[in-house]
């Protein structure tokens, strides 16, 4: 069909099973795989922390670069824990196995609930903070920001259906591409800064704040700052997507995307503060950089300004690698469809991908492809995912032991208490901004998993052979032919009628009565001798009568099941089903949930 054909050419051909292995990644394109979400990260890090500092005016921005020193301690701290745990799960060591396995099945779902929130969060944060980038250049486009966000979650939606290996070539070159630019501009920044080759200009007319600079407003602004720290776990969640020895390639990985984050991070806010940079609504910190930099007219400014929007929207890709991942894991547990579980021809979660695309394109419409509107409802999610998973892993090593564990214990634990009090700083300073939708969310996720979970071990309960007596007798059964006129398709399916049952019988249903007649005088030379029943249908239900007269026979015979055959043709064309009515789909529709009820369906196959 071509629906096939356009998706082969789409999506490529199907990946045979025994060919896994080969689709893994190595360091180089595991680390723009599962790292560009956090590196992109500092894309728009340090313009949060200044967007609230500048309440307090323009005088209190330097407070920036204390407050990204200590999200660097932190990120540290964080990178150092989740090595601990890859060593420790090198078949997946995610906030949510982590926390099955040690803290039990709540924490665990917490921790899920709270990590496939985030990655939506990602996707719609990414892709809106990369078409900020482009609007800055190109001011022109703004008024179509939601319409490049969309186009942005469909690019690559489609690089990651078309399986692992592939979505790691894609996004390989604008990952290094990126952080190439950045060290240049940070680079070529401070050169010049040091040489005296820059002249900062003066602080803006509206240099005075609105607010103290408080405590409460710096940890507020710390709490917006700590989105660097986003996407730090996806290595950990995807530690078996690498190559042998799988443990080691991404331990590396962790640790070399925690040192170009911390580079590029301070590096930027620094040099944001040497260049007395503000925010401004049409134009990103990142961007004003770039210009002071490289001067507006430069071909490198817009080499920067074209890498950071391709790291942003391809940011996402961390994300849509670790979203359907955990997806299967607790699809796995029966916490969510199975269907979550399968793999598609190209040896992705196609279902986890596709749900992706739709909710986190969803958030961009909802609010307008705004990067700020967003963000504090960001990082809630990955500080509770944080702080559950080195929880578990204090727990894991207390009951291990093994060589060092005390020492292990002690760094996983430092990291539980880091994360446990930023995720209250988090919730505290971003609760009336934003954040209690997502505190909200997360417990009817919960909830909603659990409701998943119950669902699955009923199915399983009843559906159980325990107890069942594995030789019983045939089930009585009466067998009939719902037809509704004369053709081929009905004799065929009255043949088909006469093999199950010798006392087979045809059933009408009456809604023209004109109509009828010349049915009765045709049933006489083709019908076979087989009974035929007529229903009356004064209100001319087909499907009203068919169940009326189903409720006379089982309340007659109760212990009979009943076979309904429908003789159905199918037309050779696609389109052609949409010329006919669909009275054979909505009778299987009715009879579905009805017990003691066999439909079965005899296609007659139309050659044109």
């Amino acid at each position: 069909m071509w629906v096939q054909a356009l998706k082969r050419r789409l999506l490529g051909r199907p990946i045979p099973t025994t060919l896994e292995k080969h689709e893994r990644l190595g360091r180089v394109t595991g680390l723009a795989v599962f790292a560009s979400d956090a590196l992109s990260s500092s894309a728009y890090a340090t313009e949060e922390i200044f967007l609230i500092l500048v309440l307090a005016g323009t005088a209190a921005l330097h407070t920036s670069v204390p407050i990204s020193l200590g999200i660097t301690v932190l990120l540290a701290i964080v990178v150092t824990s989740y090595r601990q745990t890859i060593l420790a799960y090198p078949s997946a060591g995610g906030a949510y196995i982590v926390s099955r396995e040690n803290l039990g099945t709540y924490p665990s779902l917490v921790a899920g609930a709270a990590l496939l929130t985030d990655y939506v969060l990602t996707v719609s944060v990414s892709v809106a903070a990369g078409i900020a980038a482009v609007t800055s250049a190109v001011p022109a486009l703004y008024p179509y920001r939601v319409e490049l966000c969309l186009a942005g979650v469909a690019l690559i939606t489609v690089a990651n259906l078309r399986g692992v290996r592939e979505s790691g070539r894609v996004f390989a070159v604008p990952t290094y591409a990126f952080v190439g630019s950045y060290v240049l501009m940070i680079g070529w920044g401070i050169v010049g800064w040091l040489r005296g080759a820059y002249v900062p200009g003066p602080p803006p007319a509206s240099a005075p704040g609105t607010e103290e600079l408080t405590l409460f407003l710096a940890l507020r602004a710390f709490a917006s700052g700590c989105v660097a720290l986003t996407g730090i776990e996806a290595v950990s969640n995807g530690v078996p997507a690498f190559r042998p020895p799988e443990s080691r390639n991404a331990r590396h990985v962790v640790v070399a995307l925690g040192v170009i984050l911390v580079g590029l991070f301070v590096g930027i806010t620094v040099l944001a503060n040497v260049f007395q940079l503000v925010p401004l609504e049409q134009e990103t910190i990142n961007s004003q950089l770039a210009r002071r930099v490289f001067g507006s007219d430069s071909l490198l400014y817009y080499v920067v300004q074209a890498m950071t929007m391709l790291i942003l929207v391809l940011a996402a890709n961390t994300s849509f690698a670790d979203f359907p991942r955990l997806s299967s894991f607790m699809a796995r547990d029966r916490f969510m469809p199975r269907q979550f579980a399968n793999r598609g021809d190209r040896l992705a979660f196609s279902n986890g991908i596709i749900i992706l695309a739709v909710l986190s394109a969803l958030l961009l419409v909802v609010f307008r492809g705004d990067t700020h509107a967003l963000i504090p409802l960001y990082a809630v999610g990955v500080f509770v995912s944080f702080t559950l998973s080195q929880t578990g892993m204090v727990r894991f090593w207390s009951r291990e032991r093994g060589p060092r564990w005390r020492m292990r214990a002690v760094l996983n634990a430092v990291g539980a208490l880091a994360t446990g009090i930023v995720t209250l700083i988090i919730a505290t300073t971003k609760f009336t901004h934003g954040a209690w939708i997502v505190i909200l969310l997360i417990p009817l996720i919960v909830l909603t998993l659990m409701s998943i979970h119950r669902h699955y071990a009923n199915v399983a309960d009843q559906l159980s052979v325990e107890g069942a007596e594995p030789d019983q007798p045939p089930v009585p059964h009466m067998v009939l032919v719902l037809i509704g006129d004369v053709h081929r398709g009905v004799l065929l399916a009255l043949r088909y009628a006469r093999a199950l049952s010798s006392n087979a019988r045809a059933v009408y249903v009456d809604t023209d009565p004109e109509r009828t007649r010349r049915f009765e005088d045709r049933w006489g030379k083709w019908g076979g001798g087989m009974p035929l029943v007529v229903l009356r249908s004064p209100y001319r239900s087909v499907v009203g009568a068919l169940l009326e007269y189903l409720n006379q026979l089982q309340a007659h015979a109760p212990d009979h099941f009943v076979t309904i055959i429908l003789p159905e043709f199918v037309p050779a064309r696609w389109w052609q089903h949409l010329l006919h009515n669909q009275t054979a789909l909505l009778i299987k529709g009715a009879l579905l949930f009805r017990r003691g009820v066999v439909v079965v369906d005899v296609p007659y196959h139309l050659d044109r």
